[in-house]
């Protein structure tokens, strides 16, 4: 029988043991969608499959069509290992959520988008002059965005612009701001939550004053339900 292999990035998104030496993969790749694959005997001490299958890791694999619709691994290669993740709790514990958003995110669709978001946010996450809070802003505003439930950050719920000198709450049944005269969003929020869905973390990192807006800025985008 003729079985398809092909050569693919991509990040494991779960591993789960299986048998003696084994292990089942839960893969993402940037041109396949997500895959599901066995490395036969990777966890042997002298496997050759194990040093190129790291979490938190970019991987160039070869892989070959299987059972249904289980993958072999034949061969594996680490690109990048974003291991700094692994010394910083919070770092691993945000990790470790992005890539289960991730996977939830792309149970029913996957789009080559969510490959991308989930390795910049794992390159992002290991540099340590990044404060690990801007990278999680800027990745949930970029995933309710690519899901189609990002906040409306143009205009109001009557549908007039968002304007200097106006406080406002947020009203989630419309995903846009209601001005209040005691809102919690102020300008400076509203302006902040643009550039956190415009701009790359290692942007955000050198606009100053955001300290006074960033919890609530964060507080809005952990909140809307993916």
């Amino acid at each position: 029988m003729n079985h398809q292999s092909l050569r693919t990035e991509a990040i494991v998104l779960r591993r789960t043991n299986y048998g003696e030496a084994d292990r089942i993969l839960n893969l993402i790749t940037p041109n396949h969608g997500k895959l599901t694959a066995i490395a036969k005997g990777v966890r042997r001490p002298k496997s050759k499959l194990a040093g190129g299958l790291e979490l938190f890791a970019a991987c160039d694999l070869i892989i070959r069509q299987g059972r249904g619709d289980m993958w072999l691994v034949t061969s594996s290669r680490l690109i990048h290992f974003y291991g700094k993740i692994l010394n910083d709790y919070d770092r691993l514990r945000f990790g470790y959520e992005v890539i289960k958003m991730i996977n939830r995110a792309t149970e029913t669709v996957t789009e080559p988008d969510f490959y991308h978001l989930l390795h910049a946010s794992l390159a992002y996450l290991d540099d340590l002059d990044i404060d690990y809070l801007l990278v999680e802003l800027w990745f949930r505003l970029r995933l309710l965005d690519m899901l189609g439930v990002g906040p409306n950050l143009a205009t109001s719920t009557d549908g007039q612009v968002l304007v200097q000198g106006s406080d406002y709450n947020f009203d989630f049944a419309s995903m846009s701001f209601i001005a209040h005269p005691s809102g919690r969003f102020s300008p400076r929020h509203i302006k902040f939550l643009r550039l956190a869905n415009t701009k790359n973390p290692a942007f955000l990192k050198n606009v100053s004053g955001i300290e006074p807006v960033l919890n609530d800025c964060l507080w809005l985008a952990r909140t809307i339900d993916t």
